[in-house]
């Protein structure tokens, strides 16, 4: 059991008490002001043995607070779930009871299970400076108290005449890594080792040619080689010319990079490497930030991958690359081993997206935060609370965004605007249910299809401007993907993306939130696709997809004919394949290619068996083909034609000349015959022996008598 506690907010929201206790939690008192003079009913839920929700989220910091100060420890960490900006305050509000129900239905349920971690040590707290070094210096002299500072430099400002911290001179050849474990590799500019100089000045003095001034770097465009400051500076050693062009390297906790446009272009940067900018209120933010990540951490590990599932590659060749394409920390990695392709994901580097789940096409990689099982536990919450409450008037639209990276924020905005500007903003519709995932890019085309299956009637992604640029597009694409099979079966368009501008502050322009209102009171309230279906969310993605398609082959308004396909667009996950039986001569070489066992021989038979709904278009078995021979058709076939397996090509067996077994087809050994045929090393009893079975073989050339010796 849960307590969850409701205000109305000092009557700002009209709030269906008894229709709350009968749908979600029948000891649900409305509150006027819970976080005021109703906050004795908060304080008795702290000190109660279950699980509390909250319906607040604008008194989130007050409510924490005391519950951090009271005396009994609670019993888990408190859901807050916010009603008021996303259903109470907006135009709608009046029919905003059964999507407020299915709120907080949703806050009652379990959490998902928790997730295995993995590790950061910064404990030592080195920090690698990179950047003009003005800014680096006066960084580097705050700093050094606290952490080991190295600065690398590479430019010619005057050096800091006491050594609080370490100066390397140089330029920056490579850096990668993660908090606690990056490694910088730099290679020397200058003769002038700057971690090995005291400042003594006797260099500026020796120089003939003033080559060396305040930064003690030599301008090697003045220089004559006399060499009489390697002479003034003696056993200090600081002065190697043969050393110029030397690579260092070195490990570091933190990289803290004030270029203006950082070393580490990828759009998603890792943990512990911070990039402010050249704005110095920024470079405060990330310094704070550096000096709070020192120590031990903990993170989730956000996915799980099956390798015998994976479509990476076989036989030498790369089939399906999708995960690493859409990496945007670069943490996924190709490797092969004996022919076969897998991936290796470092999950220190993983920032959690999801998005590679989504891309993959097997459902070898799946995403842990949460899984889709849970995720369709909380479809089916959404479904059964909002249509019992509105008495199957109206079905429930979703609206999937990215939660704390920003969703939230564009939504408790959006409704603010509605409360204070009722005549200009209108708030989310009243059958538009928000639903909070760690990272939007982490759900796809199984999750959607099913969810409607289940009786969504449309869903929404909201995408809040703080993605990388590239999930947009790959989300784009399967948003398509799913509406063409919409629309090909008779439904209509029933998934939508809205992408927002990127923004650098936490505030949306008032133009642009007006246009998301616009949007999102654009889509109308629907009624679900198909009678509801009863299969299991499963982890297995494939599995998951093939039940939403065969739900939504059985009850299409527009059903397909027996020998009917529909095409779909060449980034299908789906759909089947046409071999052209003049080029194959049934080598089977994408038998053994083929990742999902769509393609199967036949023990006996010289027979090439096909399962469309097995089919991943990977692509393998079309770079594996040695004749060029397989195309891959991206469809989606009626329920019959995918299970069954289908013959797309077979031949006439060859037979063994001595025991008359099938081993080959008439059509690979005219082939081999037309290629070797004239070849004198196979005439006579070596042809007739290439006709023979394996084991035929083996006796035939043990039968012949042994070469006479002289």
């Amino acid at each position: 059991m849960t307590t969850t506690l409701v205000c109305n907010c000092n009557r700002t929201m009209s709030l269906d008490e008894s229709a709350l206790q009968k749908q979600v939690d029948s000891s649900i008192k409305v509150q006027t002001a819970l976080c005021r003079q109703d906050v004795g009913q908060f304080l008795n839920g702290l000190q109660g043995d279950e699980p509390l929700v909250v319906a607040c989220t604008q008194e989130r910091e007050l409510f924490s607070a005391m519950a951090a100060s009271a005396s009994k420890p609670l019993v888990a960490p408190i859901r807050f779930v916010n009603i008021r900006e996303t259903g109470g305050w907006g135009r709608q509000r009046a029919q905003a009871g059964p999507k407020i129900a299915s709120l907080l239905a949703l806050a009652q349920l379990s959490p998902p299970d928790p997730l295995p971690t993995v590790s950061y040590d910064s404990s030592q707290g080195r920090l690698l400076i990179i950047g003009p070094s003005a800014m680096a210096f006066g960084w580097a002299e705050r700093l050094h108290a606290n952490l080991s500072v190295t600065v690398l430099v590479n430019d010619s400002q005057p050096l800091p005449m006491q050594k609080h911290f370490f100066i390397a001179n140089g330029n920056l050849q490579s850096l990668d890594g993660f908090l606690g474990q990056f490694k910088a590799q730099w290679q020397r500019d200058n003769p002038i080792q700057l971690d090995l100089c005291t400042r003594c000045g006797a260099c500026l003095e020796a120089c003939p040619e003033g080559a060396i001034d305040l930064s003690f770097q030599i301008d090697m465009s003045k220089c004559k080689s006399h060499r009489d400051c390697v002479s003034a500076c003696g056993s200090i050693g600081a002065i190697q010319f043969n050393q110029v062009e030397e690579s260092i390297e070195d490990q570091f906790d933190f990289v803290l990079d004030l270029n203006e446009r950082p070393f580490m272009a990828i759009p998603e940067k890792p943990q512990g490497y911070f990039a402010p900018g050249i704005t110095w209120s920024n470079q405060a933010l990330a310094v704070q930030k550096i000096l709070g990540s020192i120590g031990e951490f903990e993170k989730p590990k956000f996915f799980a991958y099956q390798e015998s599932t994976c479509a990476h590659g076989r036989n030498g060749q790369v089939g399906c690359q999708a995960c690493i394409d859409i990496c945007s920390t670069q943490a996924i990695q190709s490797v092969f081993k004996s022919g076969k392709g897998s991936i290796a994901v470092n999950p220190q580097l993983c920032m959690g997206c999801g998005a590679c789940a989504t891309a993959c096409p097997t459902g070898a990689m799946t995403y842990a935060n949460p899984t889709v099982p849970y995720l369709g536990q909380q479809v089916k919450t959404i479904v059964q609370t909002f249509s019992q409450m509105s008495q199957g008037r109206v079905s429930p639209t979703i609206l999937l965004h990215s939660g704390a990276a920003g969703g939230e924020k564009v939504l408790d905005q959006l409704g603010k605007m509605a409360r204070l500007q009722p005549d200009r903003y209108s708030g989310l519709p009243s059958h538009m249910v928000p639903l909070s995932l760690h990272h939007i890019a982490s759900t796809g085309i199984d999750l959607w299809l099913s969810s409607l299956a289940h009786g969504l009637a449309e869903i929404v992604l909201l995408a809040s401007g703080e993605e990388s640029a590239a999930y947009v597009p790959a989300l784009a694409e399967q948003v398509a993907l799913a509406n063409q099979i919409c629309i090909g079966l008779g439904y209509e368009e029933r998934v939508h993306i809205i992408s927002l501008d990127h923004r650098e502050d936490d505030v949306l322009a008032l133009e642009q939130l007006q246009l998301l209102d616009q949007r999102l009171n654009n889509f109308g309230a629907k009624k679900t696709l198909a009678p509801l279906a009863t299969f299991v969310f499963s982890k297995d993605k494939r599995q998951t997809l093939e039940m939403s398609l065969e739900h939504l082959l059985l009850h299409a308004p527009l059903p397909l004919a027996q020998n009917e396909s529909l095409l779909l667009a060449t980034n299908a996950l789906i759909g089947g394949i046409e071999v052209n039986q003049d080029q194959c001569t049934l080598c089977m070489s994408c038998v053994g290619a083929c990742p999902g066992g769509a393609l199967i021989d036949h023990l006996e038979l010289p027979q090439l068996g096909f399962i469309e709904k097995n089919c991943v278009q990977c692509g393998l078995c079309v770079k594996t083909c040695p004749e060029d021979a397989i195309q891959l058709l991206p469809r989606l076939s009626p329920i019959s034609k995918r299970k069954e397996k289908q013959f797309v090509n077979e031949a006439k067996p060859f037979h063994c000349i001595k025991c008359a077994k099938p081993f080959a087809t008439e059509k690979m050994m005219s082939a081999m015959f037309a290629k070797i045929g004239n070849h004198p090393a196979f005439a006579g009893s070596a042809q007739d022996r290439i006709k023979m079975c394996s084991d035929c073989r083996v006796i035939d050339l043990m039968s012949q008598p042994a070469p006479h010796k002289e």
